[in-house]
């Protein structure tokens, strides 16, 4: 199961599963997003707050996780993935060959500073000094 929150005014999506993904996760999560990007282009951007990787449920749910990302990576600007999790740690090094988007890890105890992060740099436009 996936939590998500849009905080539309920010432009930003929290996404925090509590529990293997499954299809249903990503077409909730395709529901929410898609109409915010087409009224405004693309989500400044998402924040994956996860103490520990959760998996997937099946086959299925890998594939609706793949989708989604092939079908929206050139629509956000920034991720922020905040976990201690050791494979969610690689997540970053790994998904900036496959994703537009400007990428950043940060420990769990940390999610106030990445939501700034993701905050700072949707109303200032600017880069992290500190990658």
């Amino acid at each position: 199961m996936l939590q998500i929150d849009l905080l539309e005014d920010e432009g930003i999506v929290i996404l925090a599963p509590n529990g293997p993904l499954d299809k249903a996760d990503f077409e909730r999560l395709s529901g929410i997003v898609d109409p915010y990007i087409k009224a405004n282009g693309s989500l400044h951007g998402l924040m994956v707050d996860a103490a520990s990787f959760p998996g997937w449920e099946d086959a299925g749910a890998l594939i609706s996780h793949l989708k989604f990302v092939m079908g929206h990576h050139d629509k956000v600007e920034r991720i922020a993935v905040v976990s201690d999790s050791e494979f969610l740690k690689l997540a970053p090094h790994v998904a900036k060959h496959f994703v537009a988007a400007d990428i950043r890890r940060f420990p769990s105890n940390e999610r106030d500073r990445a939501l700034t992060w993701l905050e700072r740099e949707a109303s200032l436009g600017i880069l992290p000094d500190d990658r």
